[in-house]
Parts: structure tokens; sequence; C-alpha cells
């Protein structure tokens, strides 16, 4: 008899968690759409990937950096979250990729899985049509007209550029005379002046990421300072590194900029989880857990670090090292 009862509250208690699962799962849904399902060659459209989820729910959307099945190029990749007007509980994250091709035809985007704490939920497949510009190939092709012989005599190029002769001859003779003072004047010796090396941008930024790690800011719960302070290192490493303005430009104004530079995809990712997550927290208010937030850190060093200038290498003098 007791057996009996413990077997039927186990199965009460098993069925119970399963409709509360089921229900958790049915509160999370995903879809994929494209903003144009038609573009010409060389054009862009945004595919977007978005869950519909309760605003606490964490999801993790599929790593794509370079394409899609090797046609269709990824330009720009942006998150975005959007919480409910009616029900701050619940909240729209959306996954954007700006596509681009220059091969016509047409391409199946496929079915994405999206992990979740319900599980693996996958979007629905999509096609886009990618066409070449039409050619009327009804009209005739015409011959190209010969050139007009037109008399043409130095007088009249004389005539046509005579401000510019003047100033050359101004130019020279400024010049000569510009010689013959250097050359004329008392010479005058210059004072030593000690010249301090320049300290290259990684290690600039090393040592500020290394400073800001110390101030344990978001151990404290200044977790937005934190953030923003990260970001504004990274961007001026960025700034002086690869010779870009990051300064008043959004985060993927500089991802635009940093398309042609000569950095490895993985570090690429680690820069966007860095200046993404510092976004969300600075304009979505989102509050990241602690492993993201010592994530951030160490992604932003490791790609100071990978991205860092090599040094030059004094050249050697001719004929080999010098003696001791």
């Amino acid at each position: 008899m007791k057996n009996r009862c413990f077997y039927s509250f186990l199965v009460l208690v098993l069925l119970t968690v399963g409709i509360g699962f089921k229900a958790h799962a049915q509160n999370i849904t995903v879809e994929a759409k494209l903003d144009q399902p038609t573009i010409r060659i060389g054009d862009q459209t945004n595919l977007r990937l978005v869950v519909h989820q309760p605003a606490k729910e964490k999801v993790n959307f599929p790593k794509l950096i370079d394409s899609i099945g090797g046609k269709l190029q990824i330009v720009i990749i942006k998150l975005d979250t959007v919480f409910d007007k009616n029900d701050h509980n619940l909240a729209t994250v959306t996954q954007t990729y700006t596509l681009t091709s220059f091969d016509q035809g047409s391409y199946t985007i496929p079915s994405y899985a999206i992990g979740s704490s319900a599980g693996v939920l996958k979007t629905n497949e999509l096609t886009l049509m990618v066409q070449t510009v039409q050619v009327d190939t009804t009209k005739a092709i015409y011959d190209i007209k010969q050139p007009l012989a037109v008399s043409y005599t130095f007088f009249d190029w004389l005539k046509d550029h005579w401000v510019w002769v003047v100033l050359g001859l101004v130019v020279v003779a400024g010049g000569i005379y510009l010689i013959w003072y250097l050359r004329k004047r008392p010479k005058v010796e210059k004072p030593v002046v000690e010249i301090k090396p320049d300290v290259p941008p990684h290690a600039i930024a090393i040592n500020k990421l290394q400073q800001l790690r110390d101030k344990k800011l978001w151990q404290q719960g200044a977790i937005k300072e934190y953030h923003s302070d990260l970001s504004d290192i990274l961007r001026e490493y960025l700034e002086k590194r690869y010779v870009i303005k990051t300064h008043e430009r959004t985060t993927d104004e500089i991802f635009a900029a940093l398309k042609y530079m000569d950095i490895a995809n993985d570090y690429r990712i680690k820069l966007t989880q860095v200046l993404i997550l510092a976004d969300l927290v600075k304009f979505a208010k989102e509050k990241p857990l602690p492993v993201d937030n010592e994530l951030s850190m160490e992604n932003a060093l490791t790609f100071v670090l990978k991205t860092q200038q090599a040094p030059s290498m004094p050249q050697q003098a001719e004929g080999g090292s010098a003696g001791v």
C-alpha cells in the first residue's frame, strides 16, 4: 500500500514538472525573416533572427561570421533587444545580419538552431533571389565616331595656361632664392634634444585594462561604468592601432571601418562581444552575469595582445654586427 502511494506521488510530480517545462517552452518563439526577398547583384538586405522570450531568458544565436553557403556575404552583424511596452517581463531579441551577393541565383537560407533553457528552437527556412541587371539586346550597336582634327598651336596652349606658366616661374624663382639663402646664412648648432620613445598603443591599452580590473567596479555594482570604461579603452586602441575614427561613432560604424583590416575572425568575435555587450549595458540597461563581465575583460586583453603591431626589427649595419 505504501509503495502504491509513493508511485502515485512520483507520477504526479513528474506530470507537474513536465507541464511547467512545456509552458515555459511555449513562452519562447523564434522566427527568421528577410527585409527584401529579392535583391539585385551588389545590393543589400537584412536577415533577422527574432526571439520572443521572457526578459530574463538567455538565448544563444548561431555564430555566422563571413558568409552563408559561401555565396551570401555577411556585411554587418547587429544585436537588438526591445521590451514589451505592456509587459516588461517580455522582450524581443533580434540578431540582424546584413547580407549581399555578387552572384545571380536563388539561395536557400537554412533553418538555424537557437539554444535556450527550454531547449533548442529552430527558425524557418527562407529563400533569397539575387537578380542581375537586364540588358536590352533589341537595340542596335553603333560605331564610335572618329575624333575631329582641330588645329591647336603652342600659342593657343600658352593662352589657355598662362596663369600656370607664370605661377611655375614664380615657384622656380622662389626655389632658387631659397637655396641661395640657405647656403649663405650662418649655420647654427642645434641643441641636443632627448627624444623619449613613443609608447606603443597596445602597451597603453593593456595598462589601462589592468588598472580597470584592479578597480573592481562591477564587483561593487558599478556595472555601467565598468563596461563604459572598457569600451572607451578599446575604442582608443582601435583608433591608434588602425588609424580610424572611433569617437562619436556607433559600434556598427566601427565594424564597417574595420571590415577590410587584417584581423582574424576569432578576434573579431571577441571584439564584437565586448562592444555589443557594452552597448546593451549602456543603452538597454542590460544586467550581465558576473561571468559575462569577466569574459569581456578577458576578450579585450586577448584582442589587444593578438592584434598588436609587430615591432620593427633594427636594421643591421653593413658588414655584419658590430664588434664587442
